[in-house]
């Protein structure tokens, strides 16, 4: 049986997360200069900008993982994909959850509004709406190949919010802040880039570190319910 606590990986990234993110918080407030805004609290909550369009890439990410995992499952009708799909899921709707917190957060100072029904934002809610749907999906039904068709179905549908989300505030008018990163009157100083980009990968090793729990776990539920079969056939 998969020993679930003695990782090398496990602790080399948990590790690395100890010493990055206390450097990530002292660039967000010390290293980055404050915006020019119209009061000290909107320069203040500014600086949520870094976890929260951080959050919002690797929740993209790992929905990417769960459209590739549910792919592969209707292929190949193995469990792993399986598991990896429902894993990822369960990360992707964690970080895009810490979107949807951090958002208002950062709104209320700026537009003085915690919310606005613009595309960027109700995009971002219904794709968190869809991935929760695909856990109640995966909760209610009993484990079996008709639960695993129909997640995969729904996480490969799923999956087409994203490019709508990443694409909204292109295609349409919207509150929220332009594209930041590729050029542009918007684009980030030198400073915030790299603030930015570090953010990102520590929230990729996270995601990473998260993502080898919580498959480990599904392979220990995997091997217990075998057994579980094992002994009823016995008894």
């Amino acid at each position: 049986m998969t020993k679930p606590y003695k990782s090398q990986s496990f602790y080399v990234l948990a590790g690395l997360l100890l010493v990055l993110i206390p450097v990530s918080l002292y660039m967000i407030f010390q290293w980055v200069p404050p915006i020019k805004a119209s009061n000290p609290t909107e320069a203040t909550a500014q600086r949520i900008f870094y976890y929260h369009v951080a959050s919002a890439w690797i929740g993209f990410f790992a929905f990417f993982i769960v459209f590739l995992g549910s792919v592969l499952y209707l292929w190949k009708k193995e469990r792993r994909w399986e598991n990896m799909a429902v894993a990822s899921a369960e990360i992707g709707t964690l970080f895009m959850t810490i979107v949807l917190v951090t958002g208002p957060i950062w709104a209320k100072p700026t537009w003085g509004i915690w919310w606005t029904w613009d595309a960027r934002l109700t995009s971002s809610l219904v794709l968190w709406l869809i991935y929760v749907a695909y856990l109640f999906l995966r909760r209610y039904l009993p484990d079996g190949t008709r639960r695993a068709n129909l997640s995969a179905v729904v996480g490969i549908i799923g999956f087409i919010d994203v490019p709508l989300v990443w694409f909204s505030i292109r295609w349409w008018e919207t509150q929220h802040p332009s594209a930041v990163v590729a050029g542009g009157d918007g684009s980030l100083a030198p400073e915030m880039l790299k603030t930015l980009l570090f953010c990102v990968g520590i929230f990729t090793i996270l995601y990473l570190l998260l993502m080898q729990r919580r498959m480990q776990i599904a392979r220990l539920e995997d091997s217990i319910n075998r057994h579980y079969k094992e002994w009823e056939t016995l008894s």
